[in-house]
Formats: structure tokens, C-alpha cells, sequence
């Protein structure tokens, strides 16, 4: 893997000096210190929000933090975060961070097993989590793993009033003298990987990971991240894409708010009104099939499905450099017609997004640009503190995931893996130099991925390396951009495409419980479950003709020559989908191993 003969992607620091000596909170401080009264959060009150600025924050930051100190806490010790993405979550996130102390943020789809397992291997010995719910599953899993129980502080039963309490005995100076031992090279958080095979590894990521590529983004996408812009944050704070998000939006002046119940999502849009929003490639993929959904159910199924045409052309004829006058004014009128509600959907002041945790496919990319929302797809990982390359808005490519941000650079290895260096890398696994000597060569990080780069540096995302399928005849076939286009037919939840050295490439699909019902009304088909739905002559009739559309776009070698329509949704839940909505394939594999082998039984 010798540099010199890997296809590369470098951005160089240009016009500003890489902060290599700040930690989160030392930037925290400095952004407060120049307006405290600037609005930095918003909670929900009602149906309106309730501002919170940036001194307010840093009182409650400080007393709790106090509180921490107060019951223990040194500089170093971990303290695990259980519970829905909130202001709660943020407030002890940085709490922790002023206490001198590292985060340990758990899922709240994870299991007994893997919460003891955090606990265990991270020496948790407090806890800041949400409901008494939250603190019987912590307490029940350190039982089970046959250890102590972390000393917890639950949000919903005074948490932070219990804080303000205990430190009430912690003078200003012992705090300052705690959180100045803080350094950029300090251990921030440890965030154990949901990932999709084996037992969960803890990423070290430093104060200065954070801070050194909130700096980068904000250097590389200076109008989406910057001061006085709004963000609603809805992702689950466990994952790094949305801690990521948290400290930037606190670092650049952003009003950052919250919600974690899906359901509300889009009541939260019309009432906070973000100026940008971020998601995972599903949640873009719901707006769509919602939209669609929609539209149908009110008899305007053929108008959206043409104003669809119309705005993934626009946006090509954009990339073109040319716009057709006829297409202009189709735009002009399906932005009336469609365009503008969908917009309103989103609150009427989206300008950008930001889409990472996977590739988001080039057709829905083109739509939602054609909208007039442009997605800039990024890509990284939890080992990256989230991004490691970013599309910019004067020159995105969609169908990529842009360029290295600032001080990164990317590689594509001889077998195609996508490898990375620079300041978003992480130091290490806790606990764990196997691991950690495992995925770095040369000092280059080896992300599992594979990609290719094109002439002007921009990196495409191709699948997993281990998700490859290789069939019996030897043909490669990413299954990824199989999927990605069969999920945006609406009744489809997740796709599963099989064939691993089998003859031909087939595929489980699994229906979205969501969509069902809103798609069998507009077909005049009566109500029913996924069990029913899953042999329904029409239902299989539609699946098919998805299908048939999506292989007419490979080879046939490629194609998907069966499928299968299984009575069961994968969910975090039931521990089919990691926390970033990725498909565990192992538990595929092994669970529906019957259903497999039924599409090769001739």
C-alpha cells in the first residue's frame, strides 16, 4: 500500500492555522465570550421554542458540571449518556467535557449484553441518562455482567437540580483548574461502534479530533455551517454524525434544537424552521416516499411523478451548464404545484443538508436539488469523527461524497478499499491495539469501504468490502446501488440483495409498516398487515415491477433474477439495523437462511 501508487484525494490547509491546542470547551468558552446573549439553544415549549443563549447555557453547563465534580468525577473518568437525542443530552455532554471527564454515549437500542459489555470495558462509574427506564437497564445490565453499577443521575427525576446541589461546595477556581487539564490530545468520548458484525469496539476520539474538523467543515462549507443559522437535530446522539453536528453548530453560532420523536418530525420542521437539516440517506428517502404518498392519495400521483422527471432533469441540465428554456418553465410550474409545499414541509427555510452514514443515490440527489434543496453528501465513519469528505455547494457533484476536507487526505487501495489520514482519524480502540493495528497500514486508516476517486478528486462510495458479493461464475456485484434504487419505491423498507457464491444475484424485501397503508389506500386494495401484504397478488405485482425497473439500469449478470417478500420489518428494534439504519447482514444471513436457500431450490 505504498502511497505512491494509490490513486489519491488531498486537501490542503489554506488561508487559516489548524487549531491543534483547543479542547471543545476552550472554543465553547471563546464563542460565549463574544456574545453571551446570542441564542444558542431552543427547547420545546408547547408548539413554539424557548431560546436559550449562550451565557444560560454556560451556567447550566458549569453547575452541573460542579455537581459532577462534587460526587467524584476526575479528570479521565468515563461517564456513560443514555438517552433520546434532547437539550438534556447536549447539557450533559458538555458538562462531562467541563468536568474534565470523557463521554460514553450508549444506544438506546442496545442490548443487556452490549451495555454491560460498555460499562465493563470503559469503567463507566457514573451515568447521566434520561428516564428510570433508562437507569433499570444500565443497572440491570452491570448486574448481569457481574459488576457495580455506575452511580446514575436521571433527567426526568431532577438530575440536574440534584447537580446544582452537590456543587454548590465547588468554587469557580477548582472547577477551571479541573477543566483546564483538558487539552486538544485529551480523550473526549468513547463511542463503541453499533456496527453490523461482532462485539462493539470503543473509538478514542480526542477533544482535538472535534474541534480540528469542526474547523475543516467550517472552512470547507462556510454557508451552511456559520453563525446564526438553525438546525434541528433529530439523529440519535449516540452516533457520531450528530455529536459531530452538536459541536458545530456550538462552535459556529448555530441555534441548535431537538427531537427525537420521528412521528413529531414534521410539526418540529414548521415550528423551528431550520435553515439546514442532516440525515442519514433513509430519512431523505421517507421525505420522498411521504411526498409521494401523498400526492397519490389526493389523485395527483402523475402530476408528482412528472414534476419528479422534471426537477432530476433541471438539475442535470444544471450540471450541463445550460437549462433549456422548455424545462424552465415546467420547472416554474411544478415549483408551484409541488416544489414550494414540499419545501413548506421542511419548514420553508432549507437551504441546504447535509446527508452522510451512506451513499444517498444520484436520482434523489438530482431531486431534491431540482426542488431547490440542495444535499450535500459527505462520508465518514465513527473511527472519523463523522466526515472526512463533503461536497461544496458552488461546485457538488452529486452521485459523490465529495472531496477530503481540509488536512485529509483519501486513497483507494489496490483492491479498492478507501483508506484516510488526517485530522478527523481517531487515535485508537479502548482497550484494544489488536484492533487498532488491524485497521491502520502505513499509517493510513483502512475504513472497509470501497470507492474510486474520479480526475478532480471526488469520491464515490461502491459498498462495504465485506458486503461484496461474489457469485459462483466469479462476477463482483455491489449490492448497495441495487438496493439504494429499489428503496424508493414507497412500500419498500429495506432491500436485501443475496448471492454470494450462488448462480445469480436474488433479493429479500422486507415492506415499510409505515408506507403500507397509506400505499393500499391509493391502490383501492383493502387494509392488511405485512403478513398479508407480503402475498398479496398486487403487492407482488408492484415489488416485481420495482424489480424489473431497477435491472433494466445493470447487466444481466447483475440483475436480480428472484425475490422474496418476507412478513417482517427490520428495525433497530428487533437488532436488523444499526443505529445509522446500515442492514446487519450477518443476522440476515443466518435468520432468513431458509428463505435464502428457497430462491436457489431449483
Amino acid at each position: 500500500m505504498s502511497p505512491t501508487t494509490m490513486p489519491q484525494s488531498t486537501t490542503p490547509v489554506v488561508g487559516f492555522e489548524v487549531d491543534t491546542t483547543s479542547s471543545t470547551t476552550d472554543i465553547f468558552l471563546a464563542k460565549t465570550a463574544e456574545n453571551p446573549n446570542r441564542p444558542l439553544l431552543a427547547q420545546p415549549v408547547d408548539d413554539s421554542w424557548a431560546e436559550v443563549t449562550a451565557g444560560e447555557f454556560l451556567t447550566q453547563v458549569r453547575t452541573a458540571a460542579k455537581g459532577l465534580i462534587a460526587s467524584g468525577v476526575e479528570v479521565g473518568d468515563r461517564i456513560a449518556i443514555f438517552g433520546p437525542t434532547s437539550f438534556e443530552w447536549t447539557l450533559s455532554d458538555y458538562a462531562v467535557w467541563y468536568a474534565g471527564a470523557i463521554s460514553v454515549p450508549f444506544y438506546d437500542t442496545s442490548s443487556e449484553d452490549q451495555l454491560g459489555w460498555m460499562i465493563k470495558d470503559a469503567s463507566v462509574g457514573h451515568g447521566l441518562v434520561s428516564t428510570r427506564e433508562h437507569a433499570d437497564r444500565v443497572e440491570a445490565a452491570a448486574a448481569a455482567a457481574g459488576i457495580a453499577a455506575p452511580h446514575l443521575w436521571v433527567w426526568d427525576q431532577g438530575a440536574f437540580a440534584e447537580l446544582e446541589t452537590t456543587g454548590r461546595q465547588i468554587s469557580d477556581d477548582a472547577l477551571e483548574a479541573q477543566r483546564s487539564q483538558v487539552t486538544a490530545e485529551s480523550v473526549a468520548t468513547l463511542i463503541y461502534t453499533s456496527g453490523t458484525t461482532g462485539k462493539p469496539k470503543g473509538c478514542v476520539l480526542t477533544h482535538g479530533n472535534f474541534v480540528q474538523t469542526v474547523q475543516a467543515a467550517q472552512e470547507q462549507i462556510p454557508e451552511v455551517f456559520t453563525e446564526g443559522m438553525r438546525c434541528l437535530l433529530f439523529l440519535p446522539q449516540a452516533h457520531v454524525f450528530a455529536r459531530f453536528i452538536e459541536v458545530l453548530s456550538i462552535s459556529s453560532g448555530a441555534l441548535l434544537a431537538h427531537q427525537s420523536d420521528l412521528t413529531k418530525l414534521t410539526d418540529a420542521l414548521g415550528s423551528f424552521r431550520p435553515s439546514f437539516i442532516l440525515g442519514v440517506p433513509r430519512v431523505f428517502e421517507k421525505v420522498f416516499n411521504s411526498a409521494l404518498a401523498t400526492a397519490e392519495s389526493g389523485g395527483k400521483g402523475k402530476i408528482f411523478r412528472r414534476a419528479e422527471q422534471v426537477a432530476v432533469a433541471y438539475s442535470k441540465a444544471m450540471d450541463a451548464g445550460k437549462v433549456p428554456l422548455a424545462l424552465k418553465l415546467q420547472h416554474t410550474l411544478f415549483d408551484k404545484l409541488v416544489y414550494s409545499k414540499l419545501r413548506a414541509v421542511m419548514g420553508n427555510n432549507v437551504s441546504h443538508a447535509v446527508s452522510g452514514g451512506g451513499p444517498l443515490g444520484a436520482h434523489l440527489g438530482h431531486f431534491f436539488r431540482g426542488v431547490g434543496l440542495v444535499v450535500l453528501e459527505g462520508y465518514g465513519l465513527t473511527e472519523t469523527t463523522a466526515p472526512i469528505t463533503v461536497n461544496v455547494p458552488e461546485k457538488a457533484k452529486i452521485g459523490t461524497v465529495g472531496v477530503p476536507l481540509p488536512g485529509v487526505s483519501v486513497a483507494i487501495a489496490p483492491d479498492g478499499e478507501i483508506l484516510a489520514k488526517g485530522v478527523p482519524v481517531f487515535q485508537e480502540y479502548w482497550n484494544n491495539p489488536n484492533a487498532t493495528d488491524k485497521e491502520f497500514h502505513d499509517g493510513w486508516f483502512a475504513t472497509g469501504d470501497l470507492g474510486s476517486l474520479d480526475e478532480e478528486g471526488y469520491l464515490t462510495i461502491s459498498g462495504r468490502k465485506k458486503e461484496l458479493i461474489v457469485t459462483s461464475s466469479g462476477k463482483n456485484i455491489a449490492p448497495a446501488p441495487l438496493e439504494d434504487a429499489l428503496r424508493r419505491h414507497p412500500i419498500i423498507g429495506q432491500p436485501v440483495v443475496v448471492g454470494d457464491n450462488r448462480k445469480y444475484i436474488s433479493a429479500l424485501i422486507f415492506l415499510d409498516s409505515e408506507m403500507l397503508p397509506t400505499w393500499l389506500k391509493n391502490q383501492d386494495l383493502p387494509e392488511m398487515d405485512l403478513r398479508q401484504a407480503s402475498s398479496d397478488e398486487s403487492v407482488i405485482a408492484a415489488i416485481e415491477q420495482a424489480v424489473d425497473s431497477v435491472n433494466r439500469t445493470v447487466s444481466r449478470a447483475e440483475g436480480i433474477k428472484k425475490f422474496s417478500i418476507l412478513p417482517v420489518e427490520l428495525s433497530e428494534d428487533n437488532g436488523y439495523l444499526s443505529a445509522k439504519q446500515s442492514v446487519k447482514r450477518h443476522l440476515i444471513g443466518k435468520d432468513f437462511a431458509a428463505d435464502i436457500d428457497a430462491l436457489y431450490a431449483d
